[in-house]
């Protein structure tokens, strides 16, 4: 039993390796392992204590509560920073795994992107009359009278280009499955 703390460094070169082991499982990251045991070994560097009976246990009741201290930074940070993002959001503290992804479903990205490309083909592939009306309507959001005049043909004219163009897009996106999300066709043709 000795009250310095040239004992302690004793027992702490003695038994570097299993703190090190110790701490290892503890943390579960070698490199956090690494900075307590440092951080140990700082402490130990001119501790005054008193008479000691386990050198080796007192060591070890060091390390893990080095170990929990450092965790309960991490929560005190973690909590901080939640409440910084809920005072932003104007809201209750959320945890993020409880926050919705902003990001789009990649699924969803995807069958958009599909349906954009059978869209475009679909287009492209609309006789000459039919796209020239659909791009004038649905594109530049000009009405129906408007169109014909630009067109230099009758209402009913243009009122079948856009039927014609709307049955064959329907039919494209059916084939492929994607007539049910296809929102932008959904809304009726102006009379």
């Amino acid at each position: 039993m000795d009250s310095s703390g040239g004992f302690l460094v004793q027992v702490y070169e003695q038994e570097r390796s299993g703190l090190l082991r110790f701490l290892c499982a503890r943390c579960g990251d070698d490199a956090e392992a690494e900075d307590v045991l440092q951080e140990l070994w700082l402490k130990l560097d001119g501790l005054a204590t008193g008479p000691i009976g386990n050198g080796k246990a007192y060591l070890f009741r060091m390390a893990s509560n080095l170990v929990l201290d450092r965790r309960r930074g991490r929560m005190r940070a973690m909590q901080r920073d939640r409440g910084w993002i809920a005072e932003e959001a104007g809201g209750e503290p959320e945890a993020p795994e409880d926050r919705a992804d902003p990001a789009q479903p990649a699924d969803e990205a995807i069958a958009r992107q599909q349906e954009a490309e059978v869209l475009h083909r679909a287009i492209a592939a609309l006789p000459p009359g039919a796209r020239r009306a659909l791009q004038l309507y649905r594109f530049e959001e000009r009405g129906q009278a408007e169109i014909a005049e630009i067109m230099g043909i009758s209402r009913s004219g243009v009122e079948k280009h856009l039927a014609l163009a709307m049955k064959m897009l329907r039919n494209a996106l059916s084939d492929c499955g994607a007539y049910g999300s296809a929102a932008s066709l959904q809304r009726e043709v102006k009379q």
